[in-house]
């Protein structure tokens, strides 16, 4: 089949079709306005009430929330190799890492980019965006650490958390005034490594 991806550069649905890319499924990029100065797509509305993408359709029905379609996709092709199978001591390492981008981190980034969901009054929207850098050194520098001198997040092995890693690290903006990427050295080496793959840079343009 092919997939349909709802899609817009910069956004999480650029780290899933990295994922497709991967398992080399065909897919259908439905370019969708990330705007906040336009009303919400009703076509993404009616599969996600909440507006965002990524959002991922397949024969049976749609799919969204990037932790989610990144696992989803990882099984359903598993002779690529991109997430440790259920039954491996590595699975719950897989996991904890996708949860922790998709809540953990990516909420630090909200706090950047859309404030004034953190806070009842626009007095405190600034309070808010101050917090987030510090908050995304601290969150980033536990993944610094976790790393260590591994490869990979996962250790000697390349995995899809790998790629969601370095999405994340390309929201990173110095005119926010957010820690440089070079300030954590293992996660900097992930993500230099990831962007040597081709699939990245086809979907990244590099």
């Amino acid at each position: 089949m092919t997939y349909r991806l709802y899609y817009s550069d910069g956004s999480a649905a650029m780290g899933v079709r990295v994922v497709l890319e991967e398992i080399r499924a065909p897919y259908e990029l439905i370019w969708t306005s990330i705007s906040m100065d336009s009303p919400r797509d009703p076509e993404v509305l009616a599969l996600n009430p909440n507006g965002w993408i990524p959002v991922l359709v397949w024969e049976k029905g749609a799919i969204y929330e990037c932790g989610a379609i990144t696992t989803f996709l990882c099984d359903r092709y598993p002779e690529y190799q991109l997430a440790p199978a259920v039954d491996s001591t590595e699975r719950g390492l897989f996991l904890q890492w996708l949860f922790f981008f998709s809540s953990s981190l990516q909420n630090a980034y909200q706090m950047t980019y859309y404030p004034w969901r953190f806070c009842d009054s626009t007095q405190d929207e600034a309070s808010v965006k101050r917090r987030s850098i510090t908050r995304l050194r601290e969150l980033w520098q536990v993944v610094d650490d976790a790393i260590g001198e591994n490869d990979w997040l996962l250790g000697e092995r390349f995995s899809a958390a790998d790629i969601y890693l370095f999405m994340l690290t390309t929201w990173l903006s110095d005119s926010h005034n957010h820690p440089s990427v070079d300030s954590f050295v293992n996660v900097n080496r992930v993500a230099t490594a990831v962007m040597q793959r081709p699939s990245v840079q086809l979907v990244y343009e590099l």
